[in-house]
């Protein structure tokens, strides 16, 4: 498979790769690497980054503590979100949106190469946030790296025979996970995202965590993934 990307590509990096267990310094230069050679093309990318272990590790603790309500969780795997997604945002330096964007609708024109963000509010996860900026400035893809290289029928950790999808619609691909949020949600991209791209006719790229695979896809070459449209 392939594809040509616009000038402006969104992305959704997940946590799980980027901070499984901590800051993945090794993945996150050569992901920066890859970012700034296409910007020197003319490219702009809109980077939303996950919560990852550090969202889990608080997430788990506050509980501990006390019980503690869906919304409270949200609000500390928010939080966690715009700390990692700080830490990328440093790795960038100038090329880079000196400040996050908290919230869509916030920037009318991007003025730097790199902008970057995390998650908005409690309800909706990194992956809706993404689908609303792509929305904001005019994209009509985009690019979800995660720890699955596919969409699959079943689960695969758990499954051996579990079949990748190529190609999905967005309405097969909503009947096979939950119509609801939760925090800690655990799917490619979830419901509330996977409604919205359908609704504007949005294209998800689900890779896995190959920068390999990765930069074949943004640079119109073969790719191995799922595309959901």
């Amino acid at each position: 498979m392939r594809h040509e990307f616009e000038k402006t590509i969104v992305m959704s990096l997940g946590g799980s790769i980027a901070f499984a267990d901590g800051i993945n310094a090794e993945f996150l230069r050569e992901f920066r690497k890859l970012i700034e050679s296409l910007t020197k093309k003319g490219k702009k990318f809109v980077i939303v980054v996950g919560g990852g272990g550090i969202c889990r590790t608080y997430q788990r603790g506050a509980e501990e503590i006390a019980p503690i309500t869906d919304e409270d969780k949200d609000w500390i795997g928010i939080y966690s979100t715009r700390l990692n997604a700080s830490v990328v945002r440093s790795a960038f330096g100038k090329r880079a949106h000196p400040l996050l964007l908290e919230e869509p609708r916030k920037l009318k024109k991007l003025s730097r190469p790199v902008t970057l963000s995390g998650g908005w509010k409690p309800g909706w996860s990194t992956d809706f946030m993404a689908t609303q900026l792509a929305a904001d400035f005019g994209a009509k893809e985009v690019v979800n790296i995660g720890k699955p290289r596919f969409v699959y029928d079943k689960n695969p950790d758990a499954h051996k025979d579990a079949k990748p999808f190529e190609e999905l619609r967005w309405k097969d691909y909503r009947g096979m996970v939950p119509k609801k949020w939760t925090p800690g949600f655990h799917a490619p991209v979830d419901p509330i995202a996977a409604k919205f791209s359908e609704s504007k006719g949005m294209t998800m790229f689900v890779v896995g965590p190959s920068l390999e695979n990765l930069a074949s896809l943004l640079k119109g070459e073969e790719f191995e993934g799922t595309i959901i449209r």
